[in-house]
């Protein structure tokens, strides 16, 4: 992550996500993840830009996946989404690099690569079942 990148996901940590975060998680495309810091146990909420691909939830990562709540959602092994006045239980992270930004609706995408967001992280709700191997 850039310099330029750190001062302003520092501004978005201390500043911007306090206004504007209560906002998003009403607008559709939008959420908070509520996560639990790895090392003081504390709750945190952070905003973020949801897809769904399925059953699953993918949010975009535009500070890498370096960033804490991810770091927190994969040590915890899940975390909660609240969006749209929902609360949605969520585990089995898996965090990957998407160039061709697949999972992306077409009309957001040339945003999205201005941005260089390549990043997510894609999440299944408890009460969807984790895939099984195939049978012979």
């Amino acid at each position: 992550m850039s310099a330029v990148q750190r001062r302003l996901a520092r501004f978005n940590r201390n500043v911007a996500n306090r206004f504007v975060g209560p906002v998003l998680t009403r607008m559709p495309g939008f959420g908070a993840v509520v996560h639990t810091g790895r090392r003081s146990g504390r709750a945190y909420r952070t905003p973020v830009k949801v897809f769904k691909r399925g059953p699953h939830y993918v949010m975009n990562l535009p500070y890498g996946p370096e960033c804490d709540w991810v770091r927190n959602t994969i040590a915890a092994g899940g975390c909660e989404l609240h969006t749209r006045g929902r609360r949605i239980r969520l585990t089995a992270p898996h965090v990957f690099n998407d160039p061709a930004q697949a999972v992306v609706p077409a009309p957001l995408r040339p945003l999205m690569r201005r941005f260089k967001a390549f990043d997510f992280i894609e999440l299944r709700p408890v009460d969807v079942p984790a895939p099984t191997a195939a049978r012979p």
